[in-house]
């Protein structure tokens, strides 16, 4: 709760002070990375499924597979079967 008040409030800063938003598009695009990553994830899930696979989807995951695309998709799952998952 107190994050997002404090997002609010830096958000509002920002815009009273007149800056220039090239950092809040940075953080528009990172949030949509980290959404993509997500659902990239999440297919993954309900296609490994059917071989026993299944990558847990949280920020950190979310942001290698958004972030990195299918190499960083690839090496969760090098990660995953290396550590006997």
């Amino acid at each position: 709760m107190y994050l997002i008040v404090g997002i609010i409030i830096l958000f509002l800063v920002i815009m009273a002070a007149g800056a220039s938003f090239h950092p809040l598009k940075w953080i528009g695009k990172l949030a949509v990375r980290l959404v993509v990553g997500a659902l990239l994830l999440f297919l993954l899930n309900v296609i490994g499924e059917s071989f026993s696979m299944h990558i847990p989807i949280n920020l950190a995951t979310s942001a290698v597979s958004g972030l990195l695309g299918l190499p960083g998709i690839a090496a969760l799952i090098i990660i995953k079967f290396s550590l006997g998952g």
